[in-house]
């Protein structure tokens, strides 16, 4: 089949990435989100996002692990209706430094389905995916087989909840009370005060 990866190939491409290639600052996460964002403002209502960097597969793949991550809820909506799918594929451009290591994670999550249900992660049934993730969610898991799985899902989770968190969907989750403009600061509420056992000097 087209595209395929065997494991030698992928985990090739995750260790030629060096380590600073997974990990994602905050202000490079919402500048992403930011451009991700305006993307899909200028953009007609019925026109589809166009990826710039995930192939069609990948994309597909992206959007049904984030939406593993961060399902929706009561709450809210889940990573792919907060647009994480689009500031991911925003970050891969900014930050091109990162795209090995993405790349051939998305490939091992592939090439360990193929060896656990014997296909790859988007035709494997909700159960299946479950599982296989099961394997890598936990750093605390010392299998040196799975190692360099792991440790990219745990760069892709970060990067998920980063770009949920960032967006106005996350952020309305979260119930952030902050930047609200003030006329006047009274200073901290007595009730505030007590609890932490001080008073204005």
């Amino acid at each position: 089949m087209k595209n395929r990866i065997s494991r030698r190939q992928a985990l090739a491409l995750l260790t030629a990435a060096p380590a600073a290639a997974m990990t994602w600052t905050p202000a490079e996460a919402e500048q992403a989100h930011e451009h991700a964002a305006k993307a899909r403002a200028a953009a007609p209502a019925s026109a589809a996002y166009k990826r710039r960097f995930f192939t069609a597969h990948e994309y597909a793949t992206v959007g049904v692990l984030v939406d593993l991550i961060i399902p929706r809820d009561e709450r809210s909506g889940s990573a792919t209706d907060a647009g994480v799918p689009e500031f991911m594929d925003f970050m891969m451009i900014d930050q091109p430094r990162r795209q090995v290591a993405m790349r051939g994670g998305l490939a091992l999550v592939d090439r360990l389905s193929e060896e656990r249900a014997g296909k790859r992660f988007l035709a494997c049934t909700d159960a299946e995916r479950r599982a296989i993730l099961d394997e890598i969610a936990y750093t605390s898991n010392n299998d040196p087989s799975l190692s360099h799985a792991i440790a990219f899902f745990s760069s892709f989770r970060d990067l998920t909840a980063t770009g949920f968190f960032t967006s106005k969907m996350g952020v309305a989750d979260l119930s952030y009370q902050g930047n609200v403009f003030l006329d006047e600061w009274t200073g901290c509420p007595d009730a505030a005060l007590k609890k932490l056992g001080v008073t204005y000097g």
